[in-house]
């Protein structure tokens, strides 16, 4: 999957992602459906753990060229 497409997935909220899932043209067994929610939350958990280290990174940056212009 392309980043364009992964970004755009990703700002889909999860009960709408799920209800897609369910709900979908291609009926999924309970094995398949379950491997699939697992794969959706495991990549939205993973996303957001990055974004969350970018954040601190950023901020540890930040204060880093405050401290040398001082």
């Amino acid at each position: 999957m392309t980043q364009q497409a992964e970004a755009s997935r990703s700002h889909i909220p999860l009960q709408d992602r799920l209800a897609q899932l369910l709900n979908g043209p291609a009926a999924l067994d309970r094995r398949a459906l379950l491997g699939t929610l697992y794969a959706e939350v495991d990549r939205r958990e993973a996303a957001a753990y990055a974004a969350g280290w970018n954040d601190a990174l950023a901020t540890l940056r930040r204060g880093s060229r405050r401290s040398e212009d001082a």
